[in-house]
């Protein structure tokens, strides 16, 4: 992926984060750098996480526990970036918000590896 695909998801990655600030109470960005950092975060800590335990855990992945972690990615993310403050509950309506919104407009993040139905099969 180019530099230009990364910097655009992330950019649509902090506007959601915006939106998700304004709609769920417990949960604050302060801006939208903020958000982009948060998203920066988030995103790291995926892949992290993806990493140890597998595509079955991951903040992105399906399920309660995938739920649980990314509300706990969002809930920790608010101790390394700035003017970002969160509850427990409200991390947790934050991640399921943002799956909700996610199931609409899926943006999969820059770490993320995976077939998107467009390769070549040969």
């Amino acid at each position: 992926m180019h530099l230009l695909g990364h910097l655009v998801r992330f950019i649509v990655s902090a506007l959601v984060l915006m939106f998700v600030s304004w709609l769920v109470p417990g949960f604050s960005v302060g801006g939208f750098w903020s958000a982009f950092f948060l998203a920066l975060v988030i995103a790291i800590a995926a892949w992290i996480i993806e990493g140890i335990f597998g595509k079955q855990i991951t903040p992105f992945g399906r399920g309660i526990v995938g739920f649980l972690v990314s509300a706990l990615v969002i809930w920790a993310a608010q101790f390394i970036v700035t003017n970002v403050s969160t509850s427990m509950i409200g991390a947790i309506l934050a991640a399921l918000v943002i799956g909700i919104i996610d199931l609409f407009i899926p943006v999969k993040t820059p770490f993320e590896q995976g077939l998107t139905g467009r390769e070549d099969r040969r």
